[in-house]
Order: structure tokens, then C-alpha cells, then sequence
């Protein structure tokens, strides 16, 4: 009997052995995924940001249009004389005129919208990098819930969670740009120097792309 009880012993500690790997490389799985769907929401965040400025700009140039087109349209009532075809021609060249000048304020008008809203756009962090920054500047092992009183008070308009701090902190450790410490039942983390000069990089491809 015990010579048949061993193998069953060692194909259930088999299983339970895949089980548990299987258990860890999903739990990784889904806070990499957490991590993604917070960038993915920061930037539509954004993008909403930018929607709501230009839709108001949209609003403010169609209020002022029609004051800029009643002009062009009293023009015609001024000159009226015996002689027909001459004068006719006039109405037409100065509503042509008057359209032509509306048509170029419009793009002028909106130009400095669309800069100030992208410039806001690329002046906003995102989580991942607000925290990787923070860490970076940190001499000491930060918990979870210590960088989310630390983000919410440097950035009050943001609304930062203890349990989207953790899952960004682990997405980091899974990348190798964070390092995980554990003492007692509390968990701390610090910068990966290693993964310093990994930022840099994509930066410069993007600024060689721009330069093309």
C-alpha cells in the first residue's frame, strides 16, 4: 500500500506545483493588464479634456459668425443707381471679399485652441510616470499607501487610489523598473536603477521621428 500511495503523492504535488505556477503567471497577467487599462484611461482622460476645449471653441466661433456675415450683407443695399451692370458686379465682388476675410479669421481663431489643448495634453503625466518618478527621488523604500498620500497631496487634481498605486507598482516590478521589498506583513518599493537609461530611449526615437 505505501509503495502505491507514493506515486499518487508525487503526481498531486506535480499538479498542485503546476497549478500554483499557473495561479502566479495569471495573477502577473492581470496586473499588467491593470496597469495598460489605467494608461489607456488617462490618455482618453485627455483626449476628453481636449474635446470639451474645442467643442467650446466650435460654440464661441459659431456665436460670432453671423455678426461677421450681417456685414458683408448690408454692403449691397448702399449703392443703388441708374446704371445696372456695373453696380451689380460690386454686391458680388464685396460678398466674395467678405467671405474670404470670415474664412481666414476662422483658422486663425482656432490655431491657438488646438495648441493650448495639445500642450496641456503633453504637459500631463501619466500615473505610471508620475509614480516611477516619485521613486526615483526617493532615498528610501515607499509603501503603497505612502506614495498615495505623497501623489495626492503633489497632485490634488488627480484622483490617485491605493489599490491602482499598488497594481502600477507591480506592473513596474514586472518590468524590472521597481524593486519589491518585503518586511513583515508590509510590502515597500524602490527605483530600479538598471532601468534608468530605458525611458531615455524611446524619448530619442520619438524626437528623431519628429525631426524627420
Amino acid at each position: 500500500m505505501p509503495e502505491s500511495q507514493s506515486p499518487a503523492t508525487e503526481l498531486t504535488s506535480q499538479y498542485v506545483a503546476q497549478v500554483t505556477g499557473d495561479l502566479e503567471r495569471n495573477t502577473k497577467e492581470q496586473e499588467r493588464i491593470g496597469v495598460e487599462i489605467e494608461a489607456l484611461q488617462e490618455q482618453l482622460r485627455a483626449l476628453q479634456h481636449d474635446h470639451t476645449v474645442l467643442v467650446n471653441m466650435q460654440q464661441a466661433l459659431g456665436s460670432a459668425s453671423p455678426a461677421a456675415e450681417a456685414a458683408p450683407a448690408a454692403a449691397p443695399s448702399v449703392p443703388h443707381q441708374t446704371s445696372a451692370e456695373p453696380e451689380q458686379s460690386k454686391p458680388k465682388e464685396a460678398a466674395a471679399t467678405g467671405a474670404k476675410k470670415t474664412a481666414s479669421k476662422k483658422p486663425a481663431a482656432k490655431a491657438p485652441s488646438v495648441k493650448a489643448s495639445t500642450a496641456t495634453a503633453a504637459a500631463k503625466p501619466t500615473l505610471v510616470e508620475v509614480i516611477r518618478g516619485y521613486l526615483e527621488q526617493q532615498s528610501e523604500p515607499r509603501s503603497a499607501a505612502e506614495i498615495t498620500t505623497a501623489l495626492t497631496q503633489a497632485h490634488p487634481e488627480r484622483t490617485v487610489k491605493t489599490t491602482v498605486v499598488r497594481t502600477t507598482l507591480e506592473g513596474l516590478v514586472a518590468k524590472s523598473h521597481a524593486h519589491r521589498t518585503k518586511q513583515g506583513s508590509s510590502v515597500f518599493y524602490t527605483a530600479a536603477a538598471a532601468s534608468e537609461p530605458d525611458p531615455a530611449e524611446p524619448q530619442q526615437v520619438q524626437k528623431a521621428v519628429a525631426a524627420d
